[in-house]
């Protein structure tokens, strides 16, 4: 009893002081604001550590994704590497291939464009390229002639025997115009040469890049 006394004493007095002293009042106040802003504070720090915490698993999922893209980066290149790899023998051993059969086909009663043409579409329907039923053949666009031809796909294509200039090309070049004119779209573009001058292959291989065009060259040369 003598405790409930006391303590309702002591809260009558406090109440007085609030009521009466000014000073007194403005102080609690200020003790409790403090304690609110205490609690705030307590909690926005709480939350700050749970998205400290969110922001670093993020932040090790990047680092896992990151290392994940370098190593398929690493696999996309090494892939690559192999596929020109690849090409490059497959152009050697079709260039190969068309520098023997040049002299085979002498002996087969067959010239070095109609080997090329029964070469090229053997290969080209093994490839899925062309419809089994398609076949090159020679073909005429405008009084043009045109050694490798097919319409569906568009094909258009030049053999020759020999290159010691690039103007084996400028011929291809033209022709693929009046072909681009006359079925209104970009056709397969071929150059076979058996035998090439090494100054004039060079000049014909860049063009040849420049203008997407497949190059086949049987053997080079001086």
């Amino acid at each position: 009893m003598r405790m409930s006394s006391e303590l309702s004493e002591l809260k009558a007095k406090i109440f007085a002081l609030l009521r009466e002293d000014e000073e007194f009042r403005y102080a609690v106040a200020g003790m409790l604001g403090l304690d609110e802003i205490l609690r705030r504070l307590d909690r926005h720090e709480a939350e700050l550590i749970k998205i400290r915490e969110d922001f670093n698993r993020l932040r090790e999922d990047f680092n896992k994704i990151r290392e994940d893209f370098n190593r398929m980066l690493e696999v996309i290149k090494h892939l690559q590497e192999g596929q020109a790899r690849l090409e490059k023998r497959i152009t050697s051993l079709e260039s190969a291939m068309i520098s023997g059969f040049g002299e085979i086909s002498k002996f087969a009663g067959l010239t070095f464009e109609e080997f090329v043409r029964k070469f090229l579409t053997a290969s080209l329907r093994k490839t899925g390229e062309i419809p089994e039923d398609a076949e090159l053949t020679k073909g005429f666009i405008y009084g043009e002639e045109i050694n490798l031809f097919l319409e569906d796909p568009l094909i258009v294509g030049e053999v020759t025997g020999y290159a010691e200039s690039p103007d084996e090309m400028t011929k291809l070049l033209r022709k693929l115009e009046l072909a681009k004119a006359k079925y209104s779209k970009e056709p397969r573009k071929i150059l076979v040469i058996l035998t090439a001058k090494s100054d004039a292959a060079r000049e014909i291989k860049r063009i040849a890049e420049e203008e997407g065009i497949e190059l086949i060259i049987g053997k080079l040369v001086d």
